[in-house]
C-alpha cells in the first residue's frame, strides 16, 4: 500500500506544472493595485491633453455679470450652450472659520457645486489666498483694496512666512489655520462618500512680489519650507485626493533656471502651471505667453509633469476677439492641460458675457477642434 502512495504521488508531480518564474513554486497572482482617485484624474488629464485644451473658468455658477447665486446658471453656459471642462474654486477665509471666502461665496454653496461638478463629469481645482497671518484682524479688510491689511495682499511686513514655520511665534495658530483648509477637502465627496479629487494650488504667483508669501517677503528655502509644511500637513490624512499644482506668475523671458529657483521638488509637484494676464498690449501678451509656454511645456516633459496655464484672463474683455486672435493661436500650440481664466463680477470679468460684445467670439472659440469644454470630456 505504501509503494502504491509513493507511486501515485510520483505521478502527481510529473501533472503538476512547475512555476519556474518563481524557483518552482507555485503561487496565486497577485491583484492589480487599485488606482487612487488622484492617480485615475492623472491619467485622465494625460489623455485629455492629447484631445485639446480645456477651458476653466473661476467661481462660474456662483454669479455673473448680471446675477448671482441663481441655480444652475453659468455666463459660460448661456454663451455657449455647456459647462466649463474645469472649475475652479476659493478657500480664502475658511482659515478664520469664516462662512463665507473673501469673494462672499458661502463654503456650504461651494461644497455642493464642487459636488455638482464632479458629478457631471467636470475637474475642480482650488486655490487658497490666506490672509495675513501677522496682521490679520478677524472680520476686517477687502481684497479689493489694494494692500489691505492682514490679507493675501497685506506685504507690509517681510517675515510673516518666517513666523509661521516651526519655531516661529505665529507657527501654533497656523497649524489651526492648516486644519480647517483639510477639514473642508476632506468633507468634499461623491454621492458614494467617496473622496472628490481635486487640483489643489497653494502660494501660487511666488515669483512676484503681492502676495505675502512672494519673492521680496521671503527667500527660496523658506519658500519651499511653507510648501511642505502645508503639504506635510494635508498629507497626514490619506483620504484627501489632492493633485498638488505648483504655477508662478507669468514673467518676460521665463527660463527653467528661473522656475526651479523656488520649485518645491518633482516629489511634491504633480502639475506644472503660469499664471499670466494680458495687462499690457496684446502683442507683449502673447509674445510672453508665447515664450513662457514653450519654456513650461519642455519642463513638464522633462519632469514627467502635466503643464497648465492656471490663471489667464484680459480684465473687462476690452478686445472682443480676444479669445480666438490673441489667447487661442497660443495655447492651442501647446500640449497643456487646460486654462482658467478668472471670474465674472459686475465690476471686473474676464469670462464671457452674453450682454458683451465678446460673446460672438468665444463661441467661435469654443466651437474650435481643440477648446474642450464639459459635454467634450463627459
Amino acid at each position: 500500500m505504501k509503494q502504491f502512495l509513493l507511486f501515485i504521488f510520483g505521478l502527481s508531480l510529473f501533472a503538476a506544472p512547475l512555476n519556474t518564474a518563481n524557483g518552482g513554486c507555485s503561487k496565486k497572482p497577485q491583484e492589480e493595485p487599485v488606482e487612487t482617485q488622484v492617480e485615475q484624474l492623472m491619467n485622465r488629464l494625460h489623455v485629455l491633453r492629447e484631445k485639446g485644451v480645456m477651458f476653466g473658468h473661476q467661481d462660474d455658477p456662483f454669479y455673473g455679470l448680471t446675477w448671482a447665486y441663481d441655480k444652475d446658471s453659468s455666463d459660460v453656459k448661456t454663451v455657449c450652450g455647456d459647462y466649463p471642462a474645469v472649475m475652479g474654486f476659493e478657500l480664502g477665509g475658511i482659515e478664520m472659520g469664516d462662512e463665507k471666502n473673501l469673494d462672499s461665496v458661502p463654503f456650504t454653496r461651494m461644497r455642493e457645486e464642487i459636488q455638482n461638478h464632479y458629478r457631471r463629469g467636470g475637474i475642480v481645482t482650488i486655490s487658497w489666498h490666506p490672509r495675513n497671518p501677522l496682521t490679520t484682524i478677524p472680520g476686517g479688510g477687502n481684497a479689493g483694496q489694494k494692500f489691505p491689511e492682514g490679507t493675501a495682499w497685506d506685504v507690509s511686513d517681510t517675515t510673516v512666512v518666517k513666523s509661521i514655520l516651526p519655531g516661529g511665534k505665529k507657527h501654533e495658530e497656523f497649524q489651526k489655520w492648516m486644519e480647517r483648509v483639510h477639514d473642508f477637502l476632506a468633507s468634499l465627496k461623491d454621492d458614494q462618500q467617496v473622496p472628490i479629487p481635486v487640483i489643489f494650488r497653494p502660494w501660487h504667483e511666488n515669483t512676484g512680489s503681492w502676495f505675502w508669501w512672494g519673492e521680496k517677503l521671503c527667500t527660496a528655502d523658506e519658500y519651499r519650507a511653507l510648501w511642505y509644511m502645508l503639504q506635510d500637513y494635508l498629507s497626514l490624512d490619506l483620504d484627501l485626493q489632492l493633485l498638488w499644482a505648483y504655477s508662478p506668475g507669468m514673467a518676460p523671458d521665463l527660463t527653467e533656471e528661473k522656475y526651479l529657483e523656488r520649485y518645491p521638488g518633482d516629489d511634491r509637484v504633480q502639475l506644472v502651471g503660469i499664471d499670466g494676464y494680458q495687462w499690457g498690449t496684446r502683442e507683449d501678451f502673447m509674445s510672453q505667453l508665447d515664450q513662457n509656454l514653450d519654456m513650461l511645456t519642455k519642463f513638464a516633459t522633462h519632469h514627467e509633469k502635466i503643464a497648465a496655464l492656471t490663471e489667464c484672463g484680459l480684465k473687462n474683455l476690452t478686445e472682443p476677439d480676444w479669445w480666438t486672435t490673441a489667447l487661442m493661436p497660443i495655447v492651442h500650440k501647446y500640449p497643456i492641460s487646460y486654462l482658467l481664466v478668472w471670474r465674472n463680477y459686475k465690476e471686473e470679468w474676464f469670462g464671457p458675457s452674453p450682454s458683451k460684445p465678446d460673446a460672438p467670439f468665444f463661441v467661435e472659440y469654443y466651437n474650435d477642434d481643440k477648446s474642450l469644454f464639459l459635454k467634450d470630456i463627459q
